[in-house]
């Protein structure tokens, strides 16, 4: 038997990891300022190179700024900067969600009718291994993001429209964020929603594969309305925690 290789952590790679997780988790704010390099290295009970290199890859990755003289600020979610690595599109608000809901909505229903009057044999396969991997990672979340992606992307492919998928593409580090919360969400809820939402992708794909493109539209718009209904819930009680 064949065993993956695990490669050691280095020290600024876990701090940069756990500072990243906070981030994501609104422990600690766009906009705020993080404590110094020495307060860091205190809090962290690790050298002061630990946490350069750290802030560094943070850096690197366009979630923190780091300001002369002044410190080292968490990135503000900028929808100004179409394309964004999946770490920047962490910083996304309620508000910014909202926006990223709205831009699928026009997009996708329309991507989805497109689909169905335009897809080949070799777009609906595409779909259907997307599909299959999606009911596999029942356990793998980040699998069953990529999958999810992968099928969203493919009904776009096979609107044979260029401009569209470009869109697509580059709204993409958003659209695998919204949909990492939905899956979280979802999987700390009932295992019948995590089926359900399974189940919504498999009714849009049976609407394209059959060409009734008025079904296909309809199906995306039902599936990313509730989409919208569980990020909505999840911010509504998470802003009455706080």
């Amino acid at each position: 038997m064949k065993y993956k290789q695990v490669r050691p952590r280095k020290i600024y790679e876990e701090v940069a990891e756990t500072i990243l997780e906070m981030i994501k988790k609104g422990e600690i704010k766009p906009g705020e300022k993080l404590d110094s390099v020495e307060q860091l290295a205190e809090n962290f009970n690790v050298g002061r190179s630990a946490i350069r290199e750290a802030l560094s890859a943070l850096r690197a990755m366009g979630m923190i700024d780091i300001k002369q003289g002044e410190g080292t600020y968490v990135k503000e979610f900028d929808p100004d900067v179409f394309s964004l690595p999946l770490s920047s599109a962490a910083l996304m608000n309620k508000q910014d969600i909202s926006y990223l809901l709205e831009v699928r909505r026009i997009l996708e229903t329309g991507a989805a009718r497109a689909a169905a009057e335009k897809r080949t044999e070799a777009d609906l396969e595409d779909m259907q291994i997307a599909l299959g991997q999606m009911k596999e990672a029942v356990g793998n979340e980040e699998l069953g993001e990529q999958a999810d992606l992968l099928f969203h992307i493919g009904i776009a492919a096979a609107s044979h429209n260029p401009i569209l998928v470009n869109l697509m593409n580059h709204v993409s580090g958003m659209l695998i964020e919204s949909m990492r919360e939905t899956r979280r969400i979802l999987l700390y809820s009932k295992r019948k929603n995590t089926d359900r939402l399974y189940d919504e992708h498999v009714e849009i794909f049976e609407a394209i594969q059959s060409g009734d493109s008025d079904t296909a539209e309809k199906r995306m718009l039902q599936h990313l309305e509730n989409v919208e209904k569980v990020l909505t819930k999840y911010f509504l009680e998470k802003d009455s925690s706080i």
